[in-house]
């Protein structure tokens, strides 16, 4: 006798996704202009998005799921170095007025060392560097198969 297990439906969209979409709405109602910033094999540890405003000036800005986020092991190793030249780096976990004003109250630096975890202490060798990020974009296509159903 074979049984047949029920296909599971993953979600097509995370949490970050939903709050990705809405607050690059909540931005733009107020002036500013977003650029969705994709992360590739040549291109990873990025922010999300780019937002320019005419006043504001610019914002990088990453978004994280408040309750379980991780950085990438990119992130752990491109955004100190981006603090280093003075490079602000805004993590969004909400679309409220409160985090709305973090763009303007954590100059120049942004608010992503709020979110740096301990355990990010530590200095990667390239060796695992790389490792990282291959796994990182093995993730990152396995993702897109299962969202394109491949």
């Amino acid at each position: 006798m074979t049984v047949k297990l029920a296909s599971i439906r993953r979600a097509k969209h995370g949490p970050e996704w939903f709050l990705q979409r809405d607050h690059v709405k909540y931005m733009e109602a107020r002036g500013w202009r977003g650029k969705r910033m994709i992360g590739n094999a040549l291109q990873t540890g990025v922010p999300d998005y780019y937002f320019m405003h005419g006043r504001h000036g610019t914002r990088w800005i990453d978004y994280k799921n408040p309750d379980s986020y991780e950085f990438t092991p990119a992130q752990i190793v491109e955004w100190p170095k981006w603090e280093a030249k003075r490079v602000g780096i805004w993590i969004i976990t909400a679309v409220t007025q409160e985090q709305y004003d973090l763009l303007f109250t954590r100059l120049p630096l942004g608010n992503w060392r709020d979110y740096w975890k301990p355990k990010y202490d530590y200095t990667p060798t390239e060796e695992l560097i790389d490792a990282l990020a291959e796994k990182e974009r093995e993730m990152a296509m396995s993702r897109h198969r299962l969202r394109n159903g491949g």
